[in-house]
């Protein structure tokens, strides 16, 4: 294969790392993880999470990094590599099969962008100061009720973030080495500031008291794992990309723990900052997207410098949702310049431009976007997943996948990591997909 380009590669393991946090830190952390903990047990959900988040760090993750960078491209390439790999007849195949989690990672960039509109409008409230003085439920549903509300808020994030992703790694890279430090620096002062409200104590029993016998309740496994499992952005599409523009000798597995290990402190924080502060003033922790636009905003209406915790929040808020936007612009992005090689890298942005805007302007409210959600949370995320699961740990002939996943290690992985791979990681993927699938959950 060709030799990356200079603006195809990170330059540093910790720009890798904290681009691919980036990528993973967003909703599914904020608001999905406070509110599962909430609605699941608190400290017996918990400890279920961190289960499987070691468990998928350490496998799933280093798994679609290695794919990433054996196949040097992205998705629909590592597919075509991975299934060729088994038989070269077979490639064809693997190219058809990589575009389903392809898509995934377009519809839920054309949700996603959605709901990082609103958070824009929020930030605005909050920096001009009418967000202090509304009825934070009537303000919400004047926007989310209804048609072409946020279409400025809308633009601007999807352009911007686009415009992050000019020189590709190189970009990704320099832009979330200034977001990622400064969500963690904000959610590590709103902690704190929660920490001296009222009844704030409550909330961290409930998180931390054991309560063993919730470890009994098998739904408690199911949501930790779906949690984990998405959390991390093992999509089967997403986190290979990232792997394509990494250096041959860095340490796939090492690289994958610090990923799960920052992610979940990122999923700690925010839970410090939401279920304590609910608890506080007897608000429902598990209300979605209501918590960060009518449950939030209520809070910081109440406290000294509201206004100014208001803007803190939304800013980081912004930073883990484009960070998360970028990721699912750049594994599609990737893959067309891959597929259609004489597509330029500014033309290939323009046209992601003109999709994501042309889908997501028609579904501002949340009556069309909660079910476009569903439908890419319940369907397409947990087949491509499941997909790429499959086709790392049963396709790809585990000498292959060895070499690369040990390459550049101090001591490289073997029977143990390998067997967790085919073994515990791609049943607890074809599970979640089945429960999304037969019992309707979006994870």
């Amino acid at each position: 294969m060709e030799p990356k380009r200079k603006n195809e590669q990170f330059t540093s393991s910790w720009g890798f790392v904290l681009s691919a946090v980036g990528s993973a830190v967003g909703m599914a952390n904020v608001w999905g993880f406070p509110a599962k903990m909430g609605s699941y047990g608190g400290s017996a959900f918990l400890i279920a999470y961190l289960v499987f988040i070691l468990l998928f760090g350490f496998v799933g993750l280093s798994a679609e990094y290695a794919v990433g960078r054996r196949a040097k491209t992205g998705t629909l390439g590592s597919y075509k590599m991975a299934w060729s790999s088994r038989r070269k007849a077979l490639g064809g195949a693997g190219g058809i099969v990589g575009w389903l989690p392809l898509a995934g990672s377009m519809c839920i960039a054309i949700g996603y962008a959605v709901i990082i509109s609103y958070v824009l409008k929020a930030f605005a409230g909050s920096v001009d100061g009418s967000l202090m003085t509304v009825d934070t439920a009537a303000w919400f549903g004047s926007f989310s009720g209804k048609d072409y509300s946020v279409v400025p808020f809308h633009v601007i994030v999807v352009a911007g973030t686009l415009l992050t992703l000019l020189l590709g790694a190189k970009s990704i890279e320099k832009s979330n080495k200034v977001m990622m430090p400064l969500f963690f620096l904000i959610f590590m002062v709103l902690a704190v500031r929660v920490a001296f409200l009222p009844g704030a104590a409550e909330g961290y029993r409930y998180m931390f008291a054991p309560r063993w016998e919730e470890l009994l309740d098998p739904m408690v496994w199911v949501w930790a794992m779906g949690q984990a499992f998405f959390s991390l952005s093992i999509t089967g599409s997403g986190m290979i990309v990232y792997g394509a523009y990494l250096d041959s000798m860095e340490d796939v597995v090492a690289l994958a723990k610090r990923t799960a290990l920052f992610d979940t402190i990122a999923a700690l924080t925010a839970a410090l900052v939401i279920i304590p502060a609910c608890f506080a003033y007897g608000l429902d922790v598990g209300a979605g997207p209501a918590l960060l636009f009518v449950t939030l905003p209520r809070i910081l209406q109440d406290i000294p410098l509201g206004r100014l915790f208001a803007i803190i929040l939304y800013t980081a808020m912004i930073f883990a949702g484009v960070s998360s936007l970028q990721n699912m612009f750049e594994a599609v992005g990737e893959s067309l310049l891959h597929r259609f090689p004489k597509l330029s890298r500014t033309a290939m942005l323009g046209l992601l431009c003109l999709i994501c805007l042309g889908v997501g302007l028609h579904m501002e409210p949340i009556a069309k976007w909660g079910p476009w959600m569903d439908i890419v949370s319940i369907y397409i995320i947990p087949i491509g997943a499941t997909l790429g699961a499959v086709s790392w740990f049963w396709i790809i002939p585990r000498k292959d996948l060895l070499d690369e996943v040990g390459r550049g290690a101090g001591k490289a992985p073997g029977k143990l990591w390998y067997g967790l791979g085919r073994y515990v990681y791609v049943p607890c993927a074809i599970l979640l997909c089945c429960v999304a699938l037969f019992l309707k959950v979006a994870f």
